[in-house]
């Protein structure tokens, strides 16, 4: 009888948690993680190609880390520049790199964006851009001061030093992008910073401007992602893999359920669209660490865009691609496919707006999607089916199903693409 009682509660078990009978042993599955890890480190070791080892039809631009004194003096030079262009009679105007769609270039053997040279002028006698070149001149005045007291600004302050011109802070900071083009550096180099958004936890240790920081020792929340990469260095871990998730809800699910202790791993999650300090670390941390990433995302297509950004870059900032992308990120899920294997109820699929589809057949055309005929596969699945679902729908099996089932099944089958 007791035996009958037991036996029905592991089938009831099972029907609220579907697949878990799936499931092998945790010693089992670490074993597949580490011959995986082992696999992917092996391969890291060759030097990445750059730009200059390609021999491309298109000239392309690059910006590199400049130090303070170094950044300092390309304004100087260009404020020079403009002084001898006025005194000659030639006006004021700033030629700027265009960072317009038609100015990019997907690169496959680099497996990301890149900005070309074309240039445009911006002059300040022309009522169209009079304002931006303001805007611009302004700008380059700020980063001045702060190379002179080598001190950092979020970007938001940046916006307050003169709200009236700058009306928006869209304005300034797609400004700040175009000095920080027109300097040849990076945005870290102008010491200008966007507030703290992305975090991080399970096994990783590092150091934060000195400070040593021990990421399975900060609770549920995480560490917060320093702002300023330079204060990051001393990467030290036992993790088998990197798992970026898209979203603060699967996030804290996983931190909250220690999952990094059970596979050990390093959760990294930037709360939705990444932020530059997020793309940041996710770089340094698999080139410093040598760790493959696996990428859980909602099954839309704003999580493969999401995707595409850490991996490809934006289309924003491709002059700084080299540094801010992390090529070879896994996708893991949720995929569209996973919709019907994993048997997600109806009720907690949503259907597509025709905005979605729009986005998703607008995927479809992009290079970086093309080069993956298995996210071809899946994004075809997704509008053809006209069906989205967030990370949050496998909660309808349980709340830990997650962390508990999904993912553990996920990574004993290996089952990224």
């Amino acid at each position: 009888m007791a035996d009958k009682k037991k036996r029905r509660r592991t089938d009831s078990d099972s029907d609220s948690q579907p697949f878990k009978h799936l499931l092998k042993s945790d010693e089992q599955i670490l074993q597949v993680l580490k011959s995986f890890s082992s696999s992917f480190a092996s391969s890291s070791t060759s030097k990445p190609l750059t730009l200059a080892d390609l021999s491309l039809a298109s000239t392309c631009r690059e910006v590199s880390d400049l130090p303070l004194s170094s950044v300092q003096s390309n304004i100087e030079s260009l404020v020079l520049q403009l002084a001898h262009q006025i005194l000659s009679g030639q006006g004021f105007s700033f030629t700027v790199p265009s960072r317009a769609s038609t100015n990019q270039l997907y690169v496959p053997e680099l497996d990301r964006i890149v900005l070309k040279d074309k240039s445009t002028i911006r002059p300040f006698s022309h009522i169209s851009s009079v304002r931006k070149t303001t805007i611009t001149t302004k700008i380059l005045s700020l980063i001045h001061q702060l190379s002179l007291k080598n001190i950092h600004v979020t970007k938001r302050d940046l916006f307050y030093t003169d709200v009236k011109l700058f009306q928006d802070q869209m304005q300034s900071d797609a400004v700040l992008d175009d000095v920080s083009c027109m300097l040849g550096c990076t945005r870290s180099s102008l010491n200008v910073i966007a507030a703290e958004k992305g975090v991080v936890v399970g096994r990783l240790i590092f150091s934060d401007n000195g400070d040593m920081i021990d990421c399975t020792k900060m609770g549920m929340g995480g560490k917060a992602i320093p702002p300023n990469i330079d204060r990051v260095g001393d990467m030290q871990s036992d993790a088998l893999f990197i798992l970026l998730v898209e979203k603060d809800a699967a996030y804290i699910r996983l931190a909250e359920d220690r999952f990094y202790n059970r596979f050990p791993c390093i959760i990294v999650t930037a709360k939705g669209q990444p932020d530059v300090a997020t793309r940041l670390f996710l770089k340094k941390m698999k080139t410093e660490l040598k760790l493959p990433v696996l990428a859980l995302v909602d099954s839309d297509p704003y999580g493969l865009k999401i995707l595409s950004v850490y991996g490809c870059g934006s289309k924003n900032m491709s002059y700084d691609s080299a540094n801010l992308t992390t090529p070879d990120i896994k996708w893991l899920g949720i995929r569209p496919s996973d919709l019907d294997k994993y048997k997600i109820p109806e009720q907690c699929r949503l259907p597509m707006t025709e905005q979605d589809i729009k986005t998703g057949k607008d995927l479809l055309e992009e290079d970086f999607v093309k080069k993956n005929p298995a996210w071809v596969e899946e994004l075809n699945l997704m509008v053809k089916t006209k069906q989205k679902a967030e990370i949050q729908a496998l909660s309808s099996f349980g709340f830990q199903y997650l962390s508990e089932v999904y993912l553990p099944l996920k990574l004993q089958q290996q089952d990224w693409i």
